[in-house]
């Protein structure tokens, strides 16, 4: 009898897969707790982040800041949703939502911005229709 797997118990993983894509290819990547990285990251499509990294991250796609992450560097992306931490500006074209728990110490730049009740933000907020577009 095999052993049961660590995901076969009433636990969720501590990142959710990325959605797969019609042809079984995964929709975005992940770069789990424990992963540290020093340097530019530049991807297309979807990222979630729940490790350390201490650079810029440059994308025209959707960007997830897990709850063990922490970024260090300037954010362009076409829209962030933050639960960890960014020592950092972010700058998104479509959108920044900052959830409960999460901090932020940086300036904003996005045209739709959602703060939840428990987030904390340190910096500032522009809020402009037309951003400059991630590289």
């Amino acid at each position: 009898m095999q052993p049961p797997s660590p995901l076969s118990r009433n636990e969720p993983p501590a990142i959710p897969p990325a959605a797969p894509r019609s042809n079984g290819a995964q929709a975005g990547g992940v770069l789990s707790s424990g992963v540290s990285i020093k340097g530019s990251v530049k991807f297309s499509g979807e990222l979630v982040i729940d490790g350390e990294v201490e650079g810029s991250i440059d994308s025209g796609g959707r960007l997830t800041v897990g709850k063990n992450a922490h970024i260090r560097g300037e954010i362009r992306t076409g829209s962030v949703t933050v639960f960890g931490t960014i020592d950092g500006d972010v700058t998104a074209v479509e959108r920044c939502e900052l959830h409960s728990g999460c901090t932020l110490r940086g300036d904003i730049e996005a045209p739709r911005l959602v703060v939840d009740e428990d987030a904390t933000f340190l910096g500032s907020a522009k809020i402009s229709s037309r951003p400059k577009p991630a590289a």
